[in-house]
């Protein structure tokens, strides 16, 4: 009994990190699409209902203020420092699938709001970041912080 409960619980340990990584819940570092460099690490939680929400956590850009606020910003986040600012509002995951959507990310350079989808990749060591507005859009492939 005691070998059956020790293997099922080890089988458990090591299937749970995989199975933790296809999701974006975790820590991310944000590669910038046009440059290819390291912009900021943004922590996305679960925000309740199955909701996800995605907080900048640390900026990683050689000219980033550490007392900046989104200037840009036309709701809540007005005026608010850019560290700990929440950046994904309300993705949930999409029915059978591995991407989350239906929820907007803030660009806090311009302050506008963008409708969101995200799909973890590569087993989950990356995700594909896309936030759009109508036709028009851009993604960024985000790599997991371990």
């Amino acid at each position: 009994m005691y070998k059956a409960a020790t293997t099922a619980l080890a089988f458990v340990a090591l299937a749970a990190p995989a199975w933790a990584q296809m999701t974006p819940e975790g820590l991310w570092r944000n590669i910038d699409d046009k440059t290819g460099e390291a912009k900021a690490e943004i922590r996305i939680r679960d925000a309740g209902g199955g909701a996800l929400t995605g907080v900048l956590e640390k900026r990683l850009a050689k000219d980033a203020k550490p007392d900046e606020v989104c200037a840009e910003c036309s709701d809540d986040r007005k005026g608010k420092p850019l560290l700990g600012l929440e950046l994904i509002r309300g993705a949930k995951k999409a029915e059978g699938k591995d991407v989350w959507e239906g929820g907007k990310i803030l660009d806090p350079e311009n302050g506008r709001n963008y409708t969101l989808r995200m799909a973890p990749i590569e087993g989950g060591k990356k995700l594909e970041v896309r936030g759009s507005i109508g036709p028009f859009g851009r993604t960024q492939t985000w790599v997991r912080v371990q």
